[in-house]
Order: C-alpha cells, then structure tokens, then sequence
C-alpha cells in the first residue's frame, strides 16, 4: 500500500507540474480543449486542465525570413531567368496561424511564385533588371493581402538574386566590360586635358612672371638712370652756381676795394681769354673794349 500511495502522489506531483505553464517572450501557445480550440496564451504563467487541455501549437512571434530557391520565370519578351526571393514576415494572430491553412510556409513559397511569375510575366528583361524596388513593393503588398487570413504579415520581400541564361549574361558582361573601357578612356582623356591645362596654365604663369620681373627690372633702371642725370644736373648745377657765386662774390669785392674802370675792363679780358681758348675760330668784342689796346699798352710800361 506504501509502495502504491508514493505511485500515487508522484503521479499527482507530475500532472500538477505538466499542467503549469509558462510561456517565454515573444511566443504564444495555442491551447485546444478536447480537440477544440479553447484559447491562446500570451507570455506569463498559466494552468490548463490535465488530460482535458493541450498545447495544439506553440507560436514565433517574431519576425522571420525564409529563404526560398531559385524559381523558373518568364519574362514578357520570352526570356526565361531564375530569381531567388527572401521573405521577411511576421505572425500577427496565432489562432490564425494555427488553423488558417496546413503547411503555411509551403504556403508562402508557391504564393512568393505565382506572384513573382505573374509579375515578371509583364516586364521585358530590361525592366526585370532595373526595377528591383518596384518588383519588391508589388510583391510584399500581394503577399500581405494573400497571407493575412493565414494571421501573416509580410514585412519586405527581396529579390536576392536574378539569374540570366548564360548567353545573356555573356553578352552583359561583355556590355559591361566595353563601358568600363569607355569610362576608362574617357577618366584618361579628362586627365590628359586637365594635365595640358596644368601645364599652359603654368606656362602662362611663367610668362607672367617673366614679364613681370622684366617689367619692374625696367622701371627699376629707368628710376636709376633718372636718378643719375637729376644727381647729374643737381652737380651740374651746384657747380655752376658755385662758379657763379664765386664770380658773384669777386665783383663784389672788386667793388668794395673800390676798383676803377680799368680794373674791370682787365677782368673783362681775363673772361675772353678763356673764351678764346675754345674751339671758335672768331670772336666778336663789344663796342666798350675798344679801348682795351690802349690800356694794355699803359699796363706794359707799368710792368717795365
């Protein structure tokens, strides 16, 4: 009988302890009651009844990707590509989830096709491969409305990658590899034509330069020149303005010595004498010297 009792409690103990539940962060459980659905736990702690309650699905909330394989599609120029699109979702209502529909990610990836088919079906390979963003809003809005009976919200849809027959992506790479010469060729023209523009804009500096330094050179000599001849024609006229004061201050003393006429007519012929010694061949006396004969031949007996 101990031995049955101890059964016994231990059997209580562990349905006591089956039937506590505590449901972590961003989950929820989904509780049915002899087969029905009875409710759906959020997190925090919870009791169901033993053998009458079960947990039919415990539930992600938060926000998931699947990653689904390249697809086969058509595009409306015939071209067949295989693109490969990542889904990003998230499950809003798990009673929904739970019963909305039987395998929802199986679900979602033949739905992601259909769609992504139909609308490929309407762009030409062109516009398949330069309107990504386009596509990708098409797509999460179809998708949203179609998963949200299945208590889904699709969040953003990507087109991972687009893969183009082989011939095609020959004859892309080959476009590709002719544009980069192209840029290519033109960066090194530009560098070219900017590099000559370097060098005349230097070269036209220089000359400025040059010319410059010429300039001032030249203005430099003739302020020197004219410096001399003004320090010239200042000599020359301090000198002749010496000569004069000193002609200027001899008559006056001759007058203040109270020199006669003859005296001045003697200086008078002094001034001729050095006027003859130049390069003049005649000589014209003015009419008071005539009597410079006389006088000399006076002087000449005083002499004796």
């Amino acid at each position: 009988m101990k031995i049955i009792l101890i059964i016994i409690v231990v059997l209580l103990v562990w349905i006591a302890i089956s039937c506590v539940k505590i449901v972590p962060q961003a989950q929820a459980y989904v509780v049915e009651r002899l087969g029905a659905y009875q409710d759906t736990w959020s997190v925090g702690f919870h009791v169901k009844l033993p053998f009458l309650d079960k947990i039919a699905r415990r539930v992600n909330l938060k926000e998931q990707v699947a990653d689904f394989p390249p697809q086969p599609v058509i595009t409306k120029d015939n071209v067949t590509m295989r693109i490969d699109t990542v889904v990003f979702y998230q499950i809003t209502d798990p009673k929904l989830f739970t019963y909305g529909v039987e395998n929802p990610m199986m679900a979602i990836e033949n739905l992601t096709t259909t769609t992504l088919r139909n609308i490929i079906g309407d762009l030409e390979l062109d516009q398949t491969l330069t309107s990504r963003e386009t596509i990708n809003t098409q797509m999460r809005s179809a998708l949203d409305i179609a998963t949200d009976p299945w208590g889904i919200k699709v969040n953003r849809v990507e087109l991972k990658n687009i893969i183009p027959p082989a011939e095609i992506q020959n004859a892309m790479e080959k476009q590709m590899k002719a544009e980069r010469e192209r840029r290519e060729a033109v960066t090194r023209a530009e560098g070219e034509k900017r590099a000559s523009i370097l060098v005349a804009e230097g070269e036209k500096e220089s000359a400025i330069l040059r010319a410059e330094a010429e300039k001032q050179s030249a203005i430099l000599r003739a302020e020197a020149q004219k410096e001399k001849m003004i320090r010239e024609a200042e000599g020359e006229a301090e000198a002749i303005l010496k000569v004069q004061q000193a002609n200027a201050d001899g008559i006056r003393m001759l007058k203040e010595a109270g020199a006669d006429e003859a005296v001045l007519k003697i200086k008078s012929l002094e001034a001729f004498e050095k006027v003859a010694d130049g390069q003049a061949t005649t000589i014209l006396l003015p009419a008071e010297l005539q009597g410079i004969a006389s006088i000399a031949a006076t002087l000449k007996e005083t002499a004796k």
